[in-house]
């Protein structure tokens, strides 16, 4: 008489439903393992971003405090460094903001020196470049108009100051007819362009 073995090896319908409830574990698993990883990834983007921010933020506001530097160091000095080119400026101001909403002008002007016949509207960076020089063209326009608007028909010159000026940033503001002013020491010196400036 035969006798079953008691071992089943095929595949048994219990045996096919642990397997896919185990497959659906390990895919459960997986998935809440992506989903964590996600959650981590975009946690550290959203720091990244934050930290970006505030180190952009920083710097903007260290590059203002060294521009601010920079334009105290130049102030007290230029007005007498440009009686030795011809001009007598009866007036020096620091910081002033053309704002014409009618016309549409805006303009910020780190330091204005005027008499009755002329201006100067002076740029100040820590370190300019060629980009300065184009807003400066730019502003010079702006400020001409307005100028214009206001019936103030006195010529405008500009200038470009800044600590440290690479000598093609100098080459291409003295083309285009703006004094150059650098640090030299504890004053400042100015480079007039070639021929004459450029009157606005």
């Amino acid at each position: 008489m035969e006798t079953q073995s008691s071992e089943n090896t095929g595949p048994t319908f219990e045996k096919v439903w642990a397997m896919f409830q185990e497959t659906d574990r390990r895919f459960q698993e997986t998935d809440r393992r992506f989903q964590e990883t996600d959650r981590k990834f975009q946690e550290t983007a959203m720091l990244m971003r934050k930290s970006g921010k505030e180190l952009d933020r920083k710097m903007g506001e260290l590059g203002k405090k060294l521009g601010s530097i920079v334009e105290h160091m130049m102030i007290p000095n230029i007005k007498e460094k440009f009686r030795h080119l011809g001009y007598t400026f009866e007036k020096s101001s620091p910081n002033v903001l053309i704002e014409d909403r009618i016309n549409k002008l805006y303009a910020e002007i780190d330091i204005f020196l005027e008499n009755g016949d002329c201006a100067m509207v002076v740029e100040v960076k820590t370190q300019p470049n060629n980009n300065d020089i184009r807003e400066h063209i730019e502003r010079m326009e702006k400020v001409r108009r307005y100028a214009d608007l206001h019936h103030d028909r006195r010529k405008l010159y500009g200038a470009v100051a800044g600590a440290i000026i690479p000598e093609n940033v100098k080459e291409h503001g003295l083309k285009e007819g703006f004094y150059i002013i650098e640090q030299s020491g504890d004053t400042v010196k100015i480079v007039s362009p070639p021929g004459t400036a450029k009157a606005w």
